[in-house]
């Protein structure tokens, strides 16, 4: 007995993951559909190793019969079609920023706070975080139940990935340009984005902040701890896939690396490598394509009374978008519809 899932945005980095964890994880499917704009539609797309999908126009797609939407289209999409399908009984997986601060919308991560998922129904969206904060949080909860974080500063180093394909590719392009010496002209970023870092990611707020660092800090209370400080600089850097983030962080009670250390290798989700040698830690190139969030670089803070600091990679489109996607799909069904029949089983009765 199987769900019918649509992926909506499937022809972007993010839709396409969707579909490879679906098959790789071996959801629970008895239909899968991939949906996009109406200029995809009748393109074909990849489901596993043999299957391809033709995509369907979302301005005229009916959710009607299905279990589960899975939605990666841009905010101002999903803030059209997610309610939409959700007014249909099509749980809405959301990982546009379009619903995640809605009071009546969980936003969730399934290592971090899997019991939100029981509040799905008050609008019928689920939200996914952003994906710099989906790792972070994964690191944080263990710590913080262990030892009562207080504050936390981050310096995140963001793959262009997470900006898009046109993001990538003006990456690509740069980079040969520069070989053979021909002139650069940013479109994507606001600078050069080969052989070069930049410290700005979506708009400008009054604060000075950027929306990405607001994000990330208002994600967090939701997701954690209200209570919790957070102080984050987003910055973008030449990497195809991968995020990485420089955590400072200030507890209430006394914790050793070595105790962090323990608890952070017991806990889902994560993988520690933290050597003191050369390589002994992990960077982008190695978690991509991975599940995992990876701690190394754990260390104490001379300059606090209760201080840490770690390194924090993961795959941005991964488990920082369609792995933690597929995930809250799995606690929903595990948790709260392992009773329930699936839509088409129900219409075949």
């Amino acid at each position: 007995m199987g769900y019918r899932v649509a992926v909506v945005g499937a022809t972007g980095n993010v839709g396409r993951e969707m579909l490879q964890i679906l098959f790789e994880r071996e959801f629970p499917i008895d239909e899968v559909v991939a949906v996009a704009s109406e200029r995809s539609a009748g393109r074909e797309v990849s489901f596993g190793d043999d299957d391809v999908l033709k995509v369907q126009n979302l301005e005229c797609f009916d959710f009607a019969s299905f279990d589960f939407a899975l939605f990666s289209p841009g905010a101002r999409v999903s803030a059209v079609h997610a309610p939409r399908a959700a007014q249909a009984g099509c749980v809405v997986i959301d990982n546009t920023s379009q619903f995640r601060m809605d009071p009546d919308v969980p936003l969730v991560v399934p290592e971090v706070n899997a019991e939100a998922v029981a509040d799905y129904d008050k609008r019928n969206i689920i939200a996914n975080p952003n994906c710099s904060t989906i790792q972070l949080v994964v690191a944080l909860k263990p710590l913080h139940d262990e030892a009562t974080i207080k504050r936390v500063v981050v310096a995140t180093y963001q793959s262009v990935s997470g900006a898009g394909n046109a993001a990538m590719d003006e990456l690509f392009e740069q980079t040969k340009a520069i070989y053979v010496n021909d002139p650069l002209e940013p479109k994507e970023f606001t600078k050069q984005i080969a052989f070069n870092v930049i410290p700005h990611i979506q708009d400008f707020m009054d604060d000075g902040s950027t929306k990405e660092e607001w994000k990330m800090v208002a994600e967090t209370k939701k997701i954690l701890d209200p209570n919790i400080k957070v102080s984050v600089t987003c910055v973008r850097v030449p990497v195809f896939v991968g995020h990485s983030e420089a955590v400072n962080i200030e507890f209430e009670d006394p914790i050793t690396a070595q105790r962090a250390r323990e608890i952070l290798r017991e806990s889902p989700g994560l993988m520690v490598v933290d050597r003191r040698e050369d390589g002994g830690y992990v960077t982008p190139v190695e978690a991509t394509g991975e599940y995992a969030t990876y701690v190394s670089r754990i260390r104490e803070d001379s300059t606090l009374e209760n201080g840490l600091n770690i390194w924090v990679v993961a795959d941005n489109l991964r488990k920082g978008a369609a792995l933690n996607s597929v995930q809250i799909a799995e606690v929903l069904i595990n948790r709260h519809l392992s009773e329930t029949a699936p839509r088409a089983a129900a219409g075949s009765a």
